[in-house]
């Protein structure tokens, strides 16, 4: 185990959050999103170093917040920008654009607080005591267990890819709580100081998103800061809490492997007109081939981007309304994610073959954006077979999984 990174990371971020010189944080979704474009070159610069560090550095994690990244979804009401599910997507694909890691990691983090809205009010309270750019970590997946007592529960455990951990000043897990009867899926907030991280995101690809392991060891966890997973009343009135979070978080997968995507054929865009293949007697740029496969990338790319966009507006006017959403828009949601993962997947694929010979080194950019998308498409909720479950609800038959 190693955790002499995460805690210099959060020294780090405890001054960095609200650096000074960083400007006033918009307050406004337009201005997030402004705000978030500015940052593309400065991360785009930056995109080794954070993936030779396999975290983001805490002042670009201090800057992110400066600009709203993290706020973005959290509601008025607690001092965030109340943004909808179309703006944050934006936000996301923007940041994956200029790099992968960090467009992942800062989606984790901006949609993380939807799996506390079980907290007492008070809790939550006191998770944005300081203001409303805070990046959440935690796992989903309940590999850990929990047993009742006297001030709360205790648990113990350990979870895979928590992504955002080292930076994260407030972490979240899941356990199966022992009743006697069938197990009880509860979630524990946790303080950083309560949990092991254990260096093991040695991976393919996302290299700078933090993805470690966390670790907790016969821990007693205040009721106050535990519930029941699916049976506790949400904390917070706000339309973003009607949306299911697995379609948040396929919807956010979606966007940052679209924004990835975009950022492969970027770099190819900055090769092509001075590049020229063996044997060739022009620039790439000049190869109808290459205008062909560029313009078919392109276009279903876009294509791609403006279903996920569409999808995400229906969604919020469905939670808007205050409707829950159905099975069958829920099917949509996660068919439409694994669809715009798959044309993702092949655009960049596209634009590394481009790249010829010179792609394949590792300081050439295109490679990283490939195992980056690799990466991407692995994640549980686009998997192939989703396309299976949400054809069962299309054909009018049960799916075989009970979430959508």
């Amino acid at each position: 185990m190693n955790t002499t990174t995460a805690t210099a990371t959060r020294t780090e971020i405890a001054t960095d959050l609200m650096d000074p010189t960083a400007g006033d944080v918009p307050e406004t979704p337009e201005n997030i999103l402004r705000a978030i474009g500015a940052l593309h070159d400065r991360i785009h610069e930056r995109a080794p170093e954070i993936e030779s560090a396999r975290r983001l550095p805490g002042d670009l994690v201090g800057a992110l917040a400066a600009a709203g990244a993290f706020r973005i979804l959290v509601p008025t009401s607690y001092g965030g920008a109340g943004a909808d599910v179309r703006t944050a997507l934006a936000a996301h694909e923007t940041l994956a654009r200029a790099d992968a890691s960090v467009g992942w990691t800062t989606m984790i983090g901006s949609i993380g607080w939807l799996d506390l809205v079980g907290l007492a009010p008070a809790t939550l309270g006191e998770v944005y005591r300081d203001g409303p750019d805070v990046p959440i970590a935690g796992v989903f997946n309940p590999s850990g267990t929990a047993e009742a007592v006297a001030d709360g529960l205790r648990v113990g455990g350990r979870w895979a890819f928590a992504s955002g951990c080292t930076h994260a000043p407030w972490l979240y897990v899941n356990c199966l709580e022992q009743t006697g009867g069938d197990p009880r899926f509860v979630t524990a907030l946790l303080r950083p100081d309560e949990v092991q991280i254990e260096d093991t995101w040695h991976v393919l690809g996302l290299r700078g998103s933090g993805s470690h392991h966390l670790r907790v060891d016969d821990l007693v966890v205040p009721s106050e800061r535990t519930f029941a997973t699916f049976e506790s009343e949400p904390a917070v009135r706000a339309p973003i809490v009607g949306v299911p979070m697995p379609s948040m978080v396929a919807l956010g997968v979606a966007a940052v492997a679209s924004g990835t995507a975009r950022g492969a054929l970027d770099e190819m865009g900055a090769i092509a007109g001075s590049r020229t293949p063996l044997l060739a007697g022009s620039a790439l740029a000049d190869d109808p081939l290459h205008q062909h496969d560029l313009a078919a990338a392109d276009t279903g790319l876009r294509g791609a981007r403006a279903r996920l966009f569409e999808v995400a507006d229906e969604v919020w006017d469905t939670a808007v309304s205050g409707d829950p959403l159905d099975l069958r828009q829920r099917a949509f949601v996660r068919a439409t994610a694994v669809a715009v993962v798959r044309t993702a997947v092949d655009t960049v694929r596209t634009a590394i073959t481009a790249g010829g010979g010179a792609a394949i080194y590792l300081d050439n950019p295109l490679q990283r954006r490939l195992r980056d998308i690799h990466t991407i498409a692995q994640h549980f909720i686009v998997r192939p077979d989703t396309l299976v479950h949400a054809g069962a609800v299309l054909a009018g038959r049960e799916p075989d999984v009970a979430v959508f």
